[in-house]
């Protein structure tokens, strides 16, 4: 089986050499990066299974290299763990709405992040059932190539939104919790404030354009599926 490969944006040499060889310890391929310039290029040039990104980097923030990934479809569905000093909720959410999967603080346990690291990991190699196409009104979704399109124009997603979308659709209509959302899409060992699902959906809502209102808020609840692309969001 091939190793997963990692690139670690991060500009503390100290800490980031550390967690390189730690990960590598676990059979991880790892690339370092000492600058968000550097990392960008690497990450675009070679595609890798996860980035573990910091936010405060030289040259390009760690902000910048996360829009920049989720806005080029080589990049968006590629995984990636924050790795930051900031622990506020307004930050985490922040994190959250430009795409990042997951959200790990410093100081950290490194067994606290390998955890982490090999959740994100799996909840990438997410698949449905049987690898079917799912297609309802204009959405289609190719889970076995990892592809969505709405009135046949693809749509780039994250992995998360990629996940939040085929649990909706898979559902046919039935109400969702956020629970259930978070179990299916996020995993329960991901960090998860009481906005995050609402971010996440927000995400998805704005990519899917027209269709944005075939999922419905069932408010106080969750959300379902609706097969209309005029129905009102906020049922």
């Amino acid at each position: 089986m091939a190793k997963k490969r990692i690139i670690i944006i991060e500009d503390e040499r100290d800490m980031a050499d550390l967690v390189a060889m730690r990960l590598k310890r676990e059979y991880y391929e790892v690339e370092v990066a000492y600058d968000g310039r550097d990392g960008l290029d690497r990450v675009r040039c070679n595609p890798p299974d996860l980035v573990l990104l910091d936010i405060m980097l030289p040259w390009i923030s760690g902000t910048e290299v996360l829009c920049a990934m989720r806005n080029d479809p080589r990049m968006s569905s590629v995984p990636v763990v924050m790795l930051t000093a900031r622990t506020e909720e307004a930050d985490i959410v922040v994190g959250l709405q430009l795409g990042a999967d997951d959200y790990v603080t410093k100081p950290f346990s490194m067994s606290v992040l390998l955890a982490r690291i090999a959740a994100v990991l799996r909840r990438s190699e997410f698949s449905v059932a049987g690898k079917e196409v799912l297609a309802v009104g204009p959405i289609v979704i190719d889970p076995e190539r990892y592809r969505v399109s709405v009135h046949g124009e693809p749509v780039a997603l994250t992995a998360t939104e990629f996940r939040l979308l085929v649990a909706i659709v898979a559902a046919r209509g039935r109400v969702l919790n956020r629970n259930q959302l978070i179990d299916q899409a996020l995993g329960m060992d991901a960090v998860v404030t009481d906005r995050t699902i609402d971010v996440h959906m927000a995400g998805l809502r704005r990519k899917l354009g027209k269709a944005r209102n075939m999922i419905a808020t069932v408010r106080g609840v969750g959300y379902r599926l609706t097969d209309e692309e005029n129905h009102n969001a906020n049922a």
